[in-house]
């Protein structure tokens, strides 16, 4: 089972979104709310090589980006590769 991590904002919509696409997956997921927590969003840079928007999703530690990210890969099934292969 893939490991997925997605750093969040609570009220964040296009995090809203991108967790609906992991959940219709039926994938299981640790999420980072980090609202408002400048630490923890640094902390997320590091990973993302600087990229400081959210939300930002982590499979098996392989960054795959943010929700318009995520809808892209699905898009063209590759999400679900991913998913599968991890």
């Amino acid at each position: 089972m893939a490991k997925i991590e997605i750093y969040t904002w609570s009220r964040c919509p296009f995090c809203i979104r991108a967790k609906a696409l992991l959940d219709s997956k039926g994938a299981s997921y640790t999420e980072y709310c980090i609202d408002g927590d400048e630490a923890a969003r640094d902390v997320m840079a590091d990973r993302t090589q600087g990229r400081r928007s959210l939300p930002q999703i982590f499979i098996d530690d392989r960054h795959i980006g943010g929700c318009d990210d995520a809808h892209a890969l699905d898009a063209t099934g590759e999400l679900d590769t991913i998913l599968k292969a991890a």
